[in-house]
């Protein structure tokens, strides 16, 4: 049985330079029509938990979620799964200092403009906003991570960041821990605090 992980490896590789043979025979065996272009795996994982939370089945509706292992790669990626590719309905998130880049890059790429929603600085920064920091820092103690929290605001480059800067900050200084709490942060979240963006995004798959 063919999975959407298996799609995605077959989409790197061929983003690396690999043949593009396997990606759209896949595509064609999963029946795909849309695929959301992610800056990285904790933007992947808080899309995924968004959609099983509101029921949905990504893959079942033809929807593949795909992180591009950073914003530099959208016109690549674009390129391969848009209008000049695989042909597939193109849609994702991306940060407010890099709509430029993405808007050059699906140009260049031929695809749409339209269709990719605005966080004002990242994901994370848009799901502690709407958790609020007292909230996100129980998460952070109730997942055994109070001892690195508390080191690192020890640090004194940490001294005079705001709260939110500062937990933004802490979810990207080890690796795994980013991609773990996109997912945990999108779990907390009520129904009304959803970002918009993230919000807009699920609404129009």
């Amino acid at each position: 049985m063919v999975d959407m992980w298996a799609f995605r490896d077959a989409v790197d590789r061929w983003a690396a330079g690999g043949p593009g043979g396997p990606a759209s025979e896949l595509a064609r065996q999963l029946g795909l029509r849309t695929a959301v272009l992610l800056e990285g795996l904790s933007d992947l994982a808080a899309v995924e938990t968004l959609a099983v939370r509101r029921g949905r089945d990504l893959a079942a509706e033809g929807v593949c979620v795909v992180s591009m292992g950073g914003a530099m790669n959208v016109g690549r990626y674009a390129g391969l799964l848009g209008p000049p590719g695989l042909g597939l309905r193109l849609t994702g998130l991306c940060d407010e200092r890099e709509q430029r880049y993405y808007e050059r890059g699906l140009e260049r790429s031929g695809a749409p403009r339209a269709g990719f929603f605005v966080c004002v600085a990242d994901l994370e920064d848009e799901l502690i906003q709407a958790l609020g920091t007292a909230r996100v820092e129980e998460i952070i103690r109730a997942e055994g991570d109070l001892r690195p929290w508390q080191t690192f605001l020890s640090q004194p480059a940490q001294q005079d960041r705001p709260r939110h800067q500062q937990l933004r900050r802490f979810l990207g200084t080890k690796k795994g821990r980013k991609i773990r709490y996109g997912g945990l942060l999108v779990e907390a979240l009520g129904p009304a605090q959803v970002p918009a963006p993230l919000d807009d995004l699920l609404k129009s798959l």
